[in-house]
């Protein structure tokens, strides 16, 4: 389990497709404290840890992970937003996040507000109805509060904080996005299915 606020942006070192796609990522984690087979949260998916070096570790991520999420993506060079797992009594800063990704959406405006930075983004249509104002998403592994809804389409504000600390300093028209919706609008809404 992890909690969407984002520890570290690593860098992709290598990638190498061996079956599965294996990736180097570069990070300012103490690898000292990380063990072999420790999940790690890489842009919100959660991946477990194979090898590791004093500034790297290296995943291997299934065909399905790939397929399902914006991992196709990934080139050398390219930031990621990491998160090591919670560990009982750590502080619980986000919501509760899975690193099991629900679906890609796509940004489809962004523009300066103040300091901030308005962007909007359009969810796969059969996630929409988990998305709802004033809840929390998690967008590459950030923890986020919508703004709005219209149908597909939802709005998330940045703060500069955010902007500087994550990936989301350098978001696009047009970007592929991890999204994982919040658990507990999933179980309301089957809730509501079966009640």
């Amino acid at each position: 389990m992890f909690t969407g606020i984002i520890t570290d942006v690593g860098e992709i070192l290598q990638l190498e497709q061996r079956g599965d796609l294996r990736a180097r990522i570069g990070t300012s984690y103490d690898t000292s404290g990380v063990d072999i087979g420790a999940s790690i949260a890489c842009d919100g998916v959660c991946l477990t840890v194979i090898d590791l070096g004093d500034n790297w570790f290296d995943v291997e991520i299934s065909t399905e992970s790939v397929s399902r999420t914006n991992l196709d993506t990934w080139a050398k060079g390219r930031g990621v937003n990491l998160e090591r797992a919670l560990k009982v009594g750590d502080e619980l800063g986000g919501h509760i996040v899975s690193g099991h990704v629900d679906g890609v959406a796509e940004v489809i405006s962004v523009r300066d507000e103040g300091d901030s930075t308005r962007v909007v983004l359009r969810a796969p249509v059969s996630l929409s109805r988990f998305i709802a104002p004033k809840g929390s998403v998690a967008l590459n592994g950030t923890s986020l509060t919508v703004n709005e809804v219209d149908g597909a389409e939802f709005g998330i504000n940045f703060i500069p904080h955010t902007k500087e600390v994550t990936t989301w300093g350098r978001v696009a028209v047009g970007d592929r996005v991890n999204l994982e919706i919040d658990t507990l609008a999933r179980y309301v809404a089957r809730l509501a299915e079966t009640g």
